[in-house]
C-alpha cells in the first residue's frame, strides 16, 4: 500500500503539481492549455503561494518521491460573466473561499487524495477566519468529480438545466465551511 504525505507546496513540488494540472487539463478535460483558463497552471505561485489567504497543497508518493495529487484555494469568487450572475453576488471575491486544481494522477485515483486535499483547505479557510463561503465548479465529465462534491456540499446551480442553452454545462457547488 501507498504512502503520501499531503503538504502545502514547497518550491520543490511546483513542477510536479503544474504537470499534474497539465495533465488533466489535456487528458481529463480535453482543452489542453488555455492562456485566459490556466494561466495559474503554469505559473502557480502568485496565484496559491506567495498570497497570505491562499493555498496549494500536494499529495506526493513518498515512495516516488512524486507529486500525485494537487488542490488549491484562492479569495477569488466566480466572475460574471461567464458564471451566472447570481453566483458572482452569492459568492463574492474577498468572502469565498474558491476551490480549484483538485486533480489527482489516474494511477493514485481511488485512495482518497482528493478527499484529504479538500479537508486540508477547509482546515486553512477555516483558519483564516475570513471567508464566509466555499465554493467551487466542475464539469461532469471529470472523473470523480461529481460524486465527491455531491458527497462534500451541494449543487447551488447546475448550468446544463439551469442555463439556457446549457450555459457552459458547469455545476457549481458550495461546500459547508464549519
Amino acid at each position: 500500500m501507498r504512502a503520501y504525505s499531503i503538504r502545502e507546496a514547497t518550491a520543490a513540488d511546483i513542477d510536479g503539481a503544474r504537470a499534474v494540472m497539465l495533465d488533466a487539463v489535456y487528458r481529463d478535460f480535453g482543452t489542453g492549455y488555455v492562456p485566459r483558463w490556466h494561466a495559474d497552471i503554469i505559473d502557480p505561485v502568485p496565484f496559491y503561494v506567495t498570497p497570505p489567504r491562499h493555498a496549494l497543497l500536494v499529495a506526493v508518493d513518498e515512495r516516488e518521491g512524486t507529486v500525485a495529487a494537487t488542490a488549491a484555494l484562492d479569495a477569488r469568487g466566480p466572475e460574471h460573466p461567464p458564471n451566472p450572475r447570481r453566483l458572482a453576488e452569492r459568492f463574492p471575491s474577498g468572502e469565498t473561499a474558491q476551490l480549484r486544481r483538485v486533480y489527482v494522477r489516474p494511477g493514485h485515483r481511488r485512495r482518497g487524495l482528493a478527499r484529504q486535499l479538500v479537508d486540508g483547505l477547509l482546515e486553512f479557510a477555516r483558519t483564516d477566519g475570513g471567508y464566509r463561503s466555499v465554493y467551487l465548479h466542475t464539469y461532469p465529465h471529470s472523473p470523480g468529480a461529481l460524486g465527491l462534491w455531491r458527497a462534500l456540499g451541494k449543487v447551488v446551480c447546475d448550468e446544463r438545466e439551469e442555463v439556457p442553452g446549457g450555459g457552459s454545462g458547469v455545476v457549481h457547488f458550495e461546500i459547508p465551511l464549519a
